[in-house]
């Protein structure tokens, strides 16, 4: 607040009451003209900027943290089926994991040493015991009323204290109870485990093992809390999502800026592939004319197609696709193996003619030849123009094994040398086959995209027609991906997209009258 500028507190409740009585009339409304206020488009200037700096405190930043990871978390558990929640492994030879065995050696060589001094100290102990009882508790529900009241007075602490002061203290025998406790509680698939906890005799080890099974308990009741909470989450996912991320946007003003740029990008783009589209007698009125067409749904659409080719190493990813960007990474890297496979195929089928394209099983062989040699073609130490060189080998193997079986001559040295050579090229990224390939399946990618609230997919282009399959399983995986994004961050989208196209516009209207 203004310290010039005071303000009592009738004015404040009127402003608040003004504020809530125009977002319960219109809640879209209200959201959208919050969206407005922070999104980097309504500065006057035509370059995003970064909001002024200012002092944020710890506990502002823990809560903004706190908040994306809870988004974040939410995200996975909708878009993921089969998210889970694992125990966390460390690195063999990490430091992280030398501390940690370091400390809880130590933990344990402190408890195992209180119980044999004589005589035994149960301090130590009958905390553990507290820590054992709670964790107990927490795996109860509200109706399991007889086994609360058996933990309760089984592990009372208290009395278990005075025990332990007069000497009548039986360690193995509550150990044996909790052991039996575990068992009723644990899901079946820890039986194995509980089974071990009754073979161990010492008492040092055996509460060690006893937290080992509990964490995994805990791990058990977490994803099963997951898997319940998931059809509500997948109910409310898109509104739970926007709200923690128009509190982000709040505090970071800034946090739309490479959204901005990357639907920037995608206009501008458009705009010059529709003008490239226009007749070549066409004049300028009519460049703008089609320029001016762009509608939002096909901005957003050639944005999203953009993220299939993204140099994720130099280049951050935009904001609202950031939780994502792992997905639309392997999507990429599977388009990007798929487009040799169909180049491979192509060529073969049109080296070999029409003697092989109906033959049954042969395009599975091809296509399974090429997945092997080109497993981990994305790091940095795979040779693509030797895995090449190996697949013509193997290809041309299997056409001659092929036309042989079917009664027709196998090919010449000349034929192999020229179909090995045409596999081989598809290592330069400017080979005109693999360049129309990745057009049409950026093509068939686009018309899916804007035909997703159909039901039946579109018709696939030329020469597809052996990749078909697994092209479709990617479109639909990726679709899928782009439609829940749209659902949650289309706002914002439309907020940064109405002050691009507006702009745009005018651009072009001045040219126009030029």
């Amino acid at each position: 607040q203004n310290p010039d500028k005071p303000h009592s507190s009738e004015e404040k409740l009127s402003g608040l009451e003004d504020g809530q009585e125009e977002s319960l009339d219109n809640p879209d409304q209200s959201i959208r003209k919050r969206i407005r206020q922070s999104a980097p488009g309504s500065h006057r200037d035509d370059t995003p900027k970064s909001s002024p700096p200012r002092p944020v405190s710890i506990e502002e930043l823990m809560e903004t943290a706190k908040g994306v990871t809870n988004m974040a978390l939410a995200h996975e558990i909708v878009v993921n089926g089969d998210f889970q929640i694992k125990p966390a492994e460390l690195p063999e030879h990490s430091l992280e994991k030398k501390v940690r065995d370091i400390v809880h050696k130590a933990f344990w060589d402190c408890l195992e040493a209180q119980l044999k001094e004589d005589p035994p100290t149960y301090d130590h102990a009958i905390k553990l015991l507290g820590e054992i009882k709670e964790n107990l508790l927490s795996f109860l529900l509200p109706g399991h009323t007889r086994l609360r009241s058996q933990i309760t007075e089984v592990l009372d602490l208290d009395l278990i204290k005075q025990e332990a002061e007069n000497g009548a203290l039986d360690i193995s025998k509550l150990v044996e109870f909790v052991i039996g406790m575990m068992g009723t509680l644990c899901a079946p698939a820890r039986d194995e485990e509980i089974k071990k906890l009754k073979d161990i005799n010492e008492i040092v080890p055996l509460f060690r093992a006893i937290f080992s099974v509990l964490d995994l308990m805990k791990m058990d009741m977490a994803n099963f809390a997951v898997s319940s909470i998931r059809p509500k989450l997948m109910q409310q996912s898109a509104e739970y999502e926007r709200k923690k991320f128009q509190e982000f946007l709040e505090k970071q003003p800034n946090s739309l800026d490479l959204v901005t740029r990357w639907l920037q990008e995608a206009a501008d783009d458009l705009a010059k592939l529709r003008c490239k589209m226009l007749p070549p007698h066409c004049s300028g009125d009519g460049a703008t004319g089609g320029a001016s067409a762009l509608c939002s749904t096909a901005v957003q659409n050639q944005a999203y197609l953009k993220l299939l080719k993204w140099d994720h190493v130099n280049r951050p990813f935009p904001e609202v696709v950031l939780m994502d960007q792992t997905r639309f990474q392997e999507i990429q890297l599977e388009l990007e193996q798929l487009l040799l496979t169909g180049t491979v195929l192509l060529v073969t089928f049109s080296a070999a003619g029409s003697a092989l394209v109906d033959m049954p099983g042969f395009a599975e062989k091809i296509k399974t030849i090429v997945k092997v040699l080109l497993t981990g073609m994305h790091l940095p130490s795979f040779n693509l123009q030797e895995s090449l060189a190996t697949i013509g080998e193997k290809v041309c193997a299997e056409v001659n094994s092929c036309l042989s079986q079917h009664g027709f001559a196998p090919f010449s040295a000349e034929r192999e040398a020229g179909l090995k050579g045409q596999i081989q090229a598809a290592a330069n990224p400017d080979n005109t086959i693999c360049k129309l390939i990745d057009s049409r399946i950026e093509k068939f990618l686009e018309n899916y995209l804007a035909s997703s609230h159909q039901k039946s997919l579109p018709a696939i282009p030329g020469g597809l027609g052996p990749i078909q399959r697994e092209l479709e399983e990617i479109a639909v995986k990726y679709v899928r991906l782009v439609n829940y994004n749209k659902m949650v961050f289309s706002p914002y989208y439309d907020a940064v997209l109405g002050k691009i196209l507006t702009k745009g516009e005018s651009q072009l209207v001045g040219k126009s009258e030029e």
